[in-house]
């Protein structure tokens, strides 16, 4: 049997990860994913594109495959004691299914914001399910001490050749699959880095003129910024949105290997990965988590901005675990995405017949969302969504309104904005004085808000909250709150001392107008 002690970060090479990947142990769990076209990315893209479903999986996730190669070669004194590893999404779900079907014992450690259809989808193959901490790593400190405790082999998400290997056995299936004489270019999300250095190594191995593209979120990007200083780094914080692949510092052996085997690199936003969501659902009527479209976000901006055309482009669809209620916050983000729409704030007269005179001027364009209330000013803010059928139709729309002699705030960017502002807009407190304004992250379990709340109580007074669920493993709160001249050093403890990640926002634009 293969061992991971074979290798040592750095040491393994492209060759090494397919001889680990034709050696494997992949289909006593997993299966062989098809290719799917995908009709409408091909026409908007003017390319031919394919998708490869590993959302097709028995857990819905490409990650069964490494899970199971790593532990059918354990020795028959590691089954007999049994795997840990921890983990809040889909890597806790391979190894389950994995132990289940190699009838081990298996204990995973998650954090106690992990949506209860994780913890249940664990437990029902059998798995003994802890809950420990409000992060991944409380979970990971605490697996680590409990293998040591209780003589478990650990079960690396990502950083581990068997586990790499694994999952490189998606390229071997690819590369059989796409029937082309040239080459082409593969997409492929990345988060800890496990898929992409697999894929990438096996990719080279056979086929080095098949380009392969990293894509990361814009706001978790441990890879690309590792790449970028040459040596692994730990990011602060990480996004929440894409949370498959909000890794704070990508593995050793992933690094290694991804720096020498990847060809390109593309980030991409929240509202291009729900625009992204959306296209897939509409060529293959399959609902991604944000993770699993991500590959599909960054192949749309990737053609986009290289001009691509005429080519083959692959694109990794690699899970599909997304919670029901987070397709709200989707569907409202998409269009954006897509950049078919613009999200503006506009001034109007505050007298009769000023919201008809402005709709004039939108003319054709579809209005999507519209906010106001009346307050006792000569001016009035609106918040207004208009559908777009282009691009470029967005600064035309504000060129034409500023033209008319409107006062216009693009806001289509404005995370502020499209989370919390939309939602209050009209409520207006002239007496807030001190009011300073926060966006706080906190972890989503129940308990948190009142938890939340209970920090938040205390000498200042909250003059401003919005809080709405998206269904993710984190939590954003909007909090208004009055501090006094004289209070800013020890508000300032205050805010060091709560243990949640906060943003100021007093100064943007959005809140300025429709909320002071």
């Amino acid at each position: 049997m293969i061992q991971t002690q074979e290798f040592e970060p750095g040491q393994m090479d492209a060759m090494d990860v397919l001889r680990l990947a034709l050696t494997g142990k992949v289909y006593g769990a997993a299966i062989e994913t098809p290719i799917s076209a995908a009709p409408g990315l091909s026409k908007r893209t003017s390319n031919r594109v394919l998708l490869k479903r590993e959302d097709l999986q028995p857990i819905f996730s490409f990650k069964l495959r490494g899970a199971y190669n790593k532990m059918a070669q354990l020795l028959p004194e590691q089954r007999a004691m049994g795997v840990i590893t921890a983990s809040a999404g889909n890597h806790a779900q391979g190894v389950a299914y994995a132990a289940q079907e190699l009838k081990m014992r298996a204990v995973i450690v998650m954090p106690a914001t992990t949506p209860e259809i994780k913890i249940e989808g664990c437990r029902a193959r059998g798995a003994e399910v802890i809950l420990h901490g409000d992060s991944f790593s409380d979970a990971e400190t605490h697996a680590y001490a409990l293998q040591k405790e209780l003589g478990l082999t650990f079960v690396h998400p990502f950083d581990d050749p068997l586990v790499l290997a694994g999952q490189g056995t998606v390229a071997l299936e690819l590369l059989r699959q796409v029937e082309t004489g040239n080459g082409y270019t593969v997409f492929v999300p990345v988060g800890g880095g496990g898929l992409i250095a697999g894929v990438a190594s096996v990719i080279k191995a056979l086929r080095p003129d098949v380009k392969v593209v990293g894509v990361e979120p814009d706001d978790s990007d441990a890879m690309y910024q590792s790449l970028q200083a040459d040596t692994r780094v730990r990011l602060d914080s990480v996004g929440i949105f894409v949370d498959g692949v909000a890794v704070k510092q990508v593995g050793a052996y992933t690094f290694d290997l991804t720096r020498r085997y990847v060809d390109d690199w593309v980030r991409v936003n929240t509202d291009q990965v729900c625009a992204a969501i959306k296209d897939v659902f509409d060529d293959t009527r399959a609902v991604m988590e944000p993770a699993g479209a991500l590959a599909v976000a960054g192949l749309k901006k990737y053609a986009r901005e290289k001009g691509i055309k005429d080519e083959t482009l692959v694109a990794l669809t690699c899970g599909a675990n997304v919670n029901f209620d987070r397709l709200r916050h989707v569907s409202e983000r998409a269009e954006i995405g897509e950049q078919r729409e613009a999200i503006l704030a506009v001034t109007i007269p505050e007298r009769a017949g000023a919201f008809r005179e402005f709709i004039e001027v939108i003319g054709a364009r579809a209005v999507t969302e519209f906010n106001y209330r009346y307050a006792p000013r000569s001016e009035a803010q609106i918040f207004v969504g208009v559908q777009l059928a282009s691009a470029g139709q967005r600064g035309e729309l504000v060129d034409t309104l500023t033209a008319r002699g409107y006062a216009v705030l693009d806001l289509t960017d404005d995370e502020l904005a499209k989370v919390h502002v939309r939602h209050m807009v009209g409520g207006r407190a002239p007496e807030a004085e001190g009011e300073r304004v926060y966006s706080f992250t906190f972890p989503e379990r129940p308990g948190a808000l009142l938890e939340f709340l209970t920090h938040l109580h205390g000498r200042w007074n909250i003059s401003l909250f919005h809080y709405r669920n998206h269904g993710s493993a984190h939590g954003r709160v909007l909090a208004g709150i009055q501090v006094p001249e004289g209070d800013g050093a020890d508000f300032a403890t205050f805010l060091r001392g709560l243990g949640y990640p906060s943003d100021e926002m007093t100064q943007n634009p959005a809140y300025r107008l429709f909320l002071t």
